[in-house]
């Protein structure tokens, strides 16, 4: 593998939908096997950034590399060829195929069965239901298929954008868990948008953090602990409240 393998590097992005900006000056980079939590409130341009990087959205200036590749205009076929998966908020499944023929619905050949069963060792829940249809699982259920389904083909990166939204506790857990397992075995790169604050610190090793398309924070997880004012101000937390409890937990 070399340095670059597996790398992102976005570089000043400019983006949007229809002639409107709604991202301006994002750059980051993360490495083969990074994690980079994504962290803003609603409507920051957090989905806009992974549409982007996707080629799902329109890129007013500047430029976004892998591997160090130029993916800046490839459509999103050749991203995802490239190694670039994506899950993204709305659970993207079959629900009229069973959780079996969901995951066989993203191979590429015989010889990538193996990722099937590799992908029932992540998530032991879909094992349990390969027979039942997308309709018949729970919302949680349906977002291990999603995640699963993506990482069938053997992704270097991964976007994931809210996998816990709507999740209960112990739902939320088990599928963070498999996600954790999944990074550390495998070398996966991930980058993940959360509104949970505190999974964003305890499973990130940086952050980024917009605020009205901009980035206001880009570095580590231990500098964003000592400075709580940066997430006071970027995404109103404080302690007191339901959110602000959960990350003082965490620190």
């Amino acid at each position: 593998m070399t340095l670059e393998a597996g790398e992102l590097r976005v570089e000043n992005l400019r983006g949007g939908y229809a002639g409107t900006v709604v991202l301006e000056g994002v750059s980051f980079r993360i490495g083969a096997g990074g994690k980079l939590g994504i962290l803003g409130r609603n409507g920051v341009g957090k989905t806009t950034m992974f549409a982007c990087i996707m080629g799902l959205a329109q890129i007013h200036g500047g430029r976004i590399t892998f591997g160090g590749t130029d993916v800046t205009a490839l459509p999103t076929w050749r991203r995802a060829r490239a190694g670039l998966g994506y899950v993204p908020q709305t659970r993207d499944i079959f629900k009229s195929l069973s959780v079996e023929e969901n995951l066989f619905s993203a191979v590429r050949s015989a010889a990538d069965d193996k990722r099937v069963e590799a992908a029932f060792a992540l998530f032991p829940r879909l094992r349990e239901r390969r027979n039942n249809n997308g309709t018949q699982l729970s919302g949680g259920e349906q977002q291990m298929l999603a995640v699963a389904r993506a990482t069938i083909s053997g992704p270097t990166l991964l976007l994931m954008d809210e996998p816990l939204e709507g999740l209960a506790p112990r739902l939320r857990d088990e599928l963070m868990d498999a996600i954790r397992n999944m990074v550390e075995t495998s070398g996966i790169g991930c980058l993940l948008v959360e509104q949970h604050v505190d999974v964003v610190l305890d499973f990130a090793d940086e952050v980024l953090i917009l605020e009205r398309g901009k980035p206001v924070y880009v570095g580590g997880v231990d500098e964003l602990r000592e400075d709580p004012s940066i997430l006071d101000h970027a995404i109103g937390l404080r302690k007191g409240t339901r959110e602000g409890s959960s990350i003082a937990r965490a620190w």
